[in-house]
Parts: structure tokens; sequence; C-alpha cells
């Protein structure tokens, strides 16, 4: 990291904490800092949701896994339309408005009260600014992701991202058959999912990455699984790759038929 963001100082003003009552509870907006660089932290029930560097970088996402979203890019070069769900601190969207402006993102956030969070807090306006100069789009969709799924025109996206949790609970309405086929639908032909999933203490077996891997494996040509250490803010992503193209992914982990699990569907929710 450049010296200029490590000498960054946020003012006292930027310091101080904010509490703002979301649909999930109470959220805490606060600035720590983190590896010698200072960081905006969005947590509800003690648990990160998402983050924002300070300084010259704040358009960079601090998370690792979000990093490795951008990958997407090397597996559709042409995109030109991604639909992204989940919102949280937009750390996706604004990696796209600083990497490929001339992009069209439509990100879903059910929150209005995280979309205010991303507004006031986590640099929203301005990559929505940034992404209108270079001749894109930022558009931000106050709605429940599973129902804007249903209602989107086949092929009307070359990227899906879906990264939508509730605190630490991922959004089980997005990982059903019947959801993946309406991602399959909104793709275009060469389109490529991503699906975040974080693993779970509880879920020692990893059901549910098996289970959304069966899913998309009913549904798509190829599934890929990568998993993301994040060695600056510790925690571990699995991120899950789909398409009906192949996708090759150097550090895919191999898995067997066994491995996959029972997909979930609508009517057992």
């Amino acid at each position: 990291m450049a010296r200029d963001a490590r000498s960054y100082f946020p003012t006292p003003a930027e310091l101080l904490p904010h509490a703002v009552r979301t649909q999930s509870g109470l959220a805490l907006v606060r600035t720590t800092h983190v590896h010698g660089m200072w960081q905006r932290i969005l947590s509800t029930g003690g648990v990160w949701q998402s983050a924002t560097l300070l300084g010259p970088y704040h358009m960079e996402p601090p998370f690792a896994y979000h990093r490795v979203f951008g990958r997407v890019f090397d597996l559709v070069p042409n995109a030109r339309r991604l639909l992204a769900i989940g919102g949280g601190g937009f750390a996706f969207p604004k990696l796209v408005a600083k990497s490929h402006p001339s992009a069209v993102t439509d990100v879903v956030e059910i929150d209005p009260a995280v979309i205010d969070i991303a507004r006031r807090w986590f640099f929203l306006d301005e990559a929505c600014e940034l992404q209108r100069r270079g001749g894109g789009e930022l558009n931000v969709i106050c709605a429940d992701g599973r129902e804007v799924l249903g209602n989107v025109a086949p092929s009307s996206y070359d990227v899906i991202v879906l990264d939508a949790f509730v605190r630490d609970a991922p959004v089980r309405t997005l990982a059903t058959v019947e959801a993946f086929r309406a991602v399959h639908q909104a793709l275009s032909p060469h389109g490529v999912l991503l699906a975040n999933v974080v693993p779970d203490e509880n879920d020692p077996g990893n059901v549910f990455l098996r289970s959304v891997a069966a899913g998309l494996a009913a549904t798509f040509a190829h599934v890929e699984i990568t998993l993301v250490v994040d060695h600056q803010n510790v925690g571990e992503n699995y991120i899950v790759f789909a398409s009906d193209d192949t996708l090759d992914l150097p550090d895919a982990i191999p898995f067997d038929e066994d491995f996959l699990g029972e997909p979930l569907r609508d009517d057992a929710l």
C-alpha cells in the first residue's frame, strides 16, 4: 500500500461511532485502525457486514473476497451489465465504478437504512458519480433481491453477484434451485454467477455450501469453488462460480459428485 495511504489520519468527526437502526437490528458504524490502515466498519449484532478504507484508497475494497469478485471481468471481459444482490457498504460496486466505469451495475439492497448508511459513510454517492463520468451507471434499487430476480427479463445481465446476509446468516431464498433458475434465465449466454458463502462454525459439514453447489450444478454446466483467506481482516469465504461456459479457475477446489448435498427448494423453506 502506498505511503500516502498509511500517512492518512481521519478527522475527529470521522472517528466518532454512529448507531443506526436497521431492519436486522442495531447497526454500528465505527472507524478503526487495522494493519496500518484506517477503515470504517459496518457491523450488526457484532458481525462485520462491510468496510471501506479511508483516505486516497477509499474506492478499493479492504476485504479479499470483494477483490476476488473482480475476477469476473477476467471471465467475462466484455461484461457490460451487472446485478449485485446485497448492498451493505457497496464495496464491490465501488470497485466496479473505479476499475470498469463504463459498466452498468444494478445493486439491490432490501434495507433503506443500509442504503442511507452507504451514502453517508461509505462513499456511495461518489461511486455513482464516478460511474456516470465513465459512461456507465450505478443504480441503487431498494427491494427484495429474490423478487427482483423473478422479474428480470431473460439475458439482462452478464454478471450476477449474490452476497446477501442478515447478520451472519445467508438469505436462503437466494440459494434455492428456483432462485438459481431465475439467475440462469437473467444471465446472458456467456454470463457468470458468483455467490459468497461464509463458513459457519455451526455447520462443520459445510451442508449449506454443498447445497448451494448442488443447486447450481443442477442449473449450470460448470460450477467451481474457491476459498478466499483474508490475512488482513481475519476470515474466510467460499466464492462459488457458475456458468454455462468453461471456467477453468486455477485455484478451484476439486470436488467429486458425492460432495454435492441436497439442493434447497422454495417449498422447503
